[in-house]
């Protein structure tokens, strides 16, 4: 009988931020594809739109004006998901049904007044004025006393259910510590508690000596296809250091992070020469007034994309059902996006 090979027989492999489970089968990438092709998503927008409510000077949906910014613009979004005003309160019906209140605010960030262009194809240094943003932001929401955790993200593309194309992103505050933050810093916490060293610290010393799921990195960061990756193409940015939130880099780290992510999109967009979907996330320390040694900061990408531009991965049946499974291995996936350029292919044309 022929030996266990991870890149050619089926196996599920753990996740240690979440405690799951996924199934890989990666003798399923030889398959032919017979299924559903979304269009490509290939227009060319303008620099400005006057039908945009993000572009500068515009009327938002709400009926406020947006100044006419040149950098970054936040707002509290004006059909907010979470709200600050409130009452405390809670709902049970016989152990069986229960309701909490939950407070909270979400704001939008405009990464940049140009309607045209996404993180991949702004400079550096328009990215680091992004990042910069992001530090204020979770500082102040932060500092909220009924604030325990700030989530930052990006949705990129109508295929993840971004309604409008002026490059933006959203950061959430609420009062509870999500669902997913949740899991992680259980599980950052148990290992911490085990062995006194954090987990991601840990986790990205045994990849750095290994090299077989490196995409990229820099004096401060490094991007990696996590060994339990669902999605096709996910990648996850890691501090170097032991840091547990974009508050605590240094000036350097900020701008090694603009680095990461600027050749990271890049990358994407050049893999099927399109302008990649994906949702990414920041995951950072709980801002829950409790000390966090067991958090290490990380983003998370999650793009959907399969096989080209117009092929999605769908997350259905055993998927929704079962446990998360993929074809394409984590290491198959890594030697792609490193080998690809770090000069966006519109450059080239």
């Amino acid at each position: 009988m022929a030996q266990f090979n991870l890149q050619d027989h089926s196996h599920r492999r753990f996740n240690i931020l979440t405690g799951e489970w996924i199934q890989v089968s990666p003798h399923r990438a030889k398959r032919p594809w017979q299924g559903q092709q979304e269009e490509e998503a290939g227009e060319k927008r303008p620099r400005y739109d006057e039908k945009c409510y993000l572009c500068p000077g515009n009327s938002r949906a709400g009926g406020n004006k947006n100044p006419n910014y040149t950098s970054t613009f936040v707002f509290t979004n004006d059909f907010s998901a979470l709200e600050s005003d409130i009452p405390d309160g809670h709902y049970e019906d016989d152990g069986l049904l229960h309701a909490i209140s939950e407070k909270g605010t979400c704001r939008v960030m405009c990464f940049s007044p140009r309607h045209d262009l996404t993180l991949a194809e702004l400079g550096k240094e328009q990215i680091l004025e992004v990042i910069r943003q992001w530090i204020k932001e979770y500082r102040d929401l932060g500092s909220k006393d009924y604030i325990n955790y700030v989530q930052i993200f990006e949705n990129k593309g109508s295929i993840m259910g971004c309604s409008n194309p002026h490059p933006h992103g959203q950061i959430w505050a609420q009062e509870s510590i999500p669902v997913e933050p949740l899991k992680e810093t259980n599980n950052m916490a148990d290992y911490y508690q085990q062995h006194g060293t954090s987990l991601l610290e840990d986790y990205l010393k045994r990849e750095t000596d290994l090299q077989e799921r490196i995409v990229l990195e820099n004096k401060d960061f490094v991007v990696l296809v996590p060994f339990w990756a669902i999605w096709p193409f996910e990648t996850m940015i890691l501090s170097k250091r032991h840091v547990g939130n974009i508050g605590e880099f240094t000036e350097q780290e900020q701008q090694s992070y603009a680095d990461a992510i600027s050749r990271l999109t890049i990358k994407y967009d050049n893999l099927f020469e399109t302008s990649f979907p994906y949702s990414a996330g920041i995951h950072q320390t709980p801002t829950d007034g409790k000390p966090h040694p067991e958090w290490h900061f990380h983003m998370h990408f999650y793009p959907p994309l399969l096989r080209s531009a117009t092929v999605k991965k769908f997350m259905v049946g055993y998927e929704m059902l079962a446990n998360p499974q993929r074809d394409i291995t984590a290491e198959k996936s890594a030697r792609m996006l490193a080998e690809l350029s770090e000069v966006h292919y519109k450059q080239t044309q």
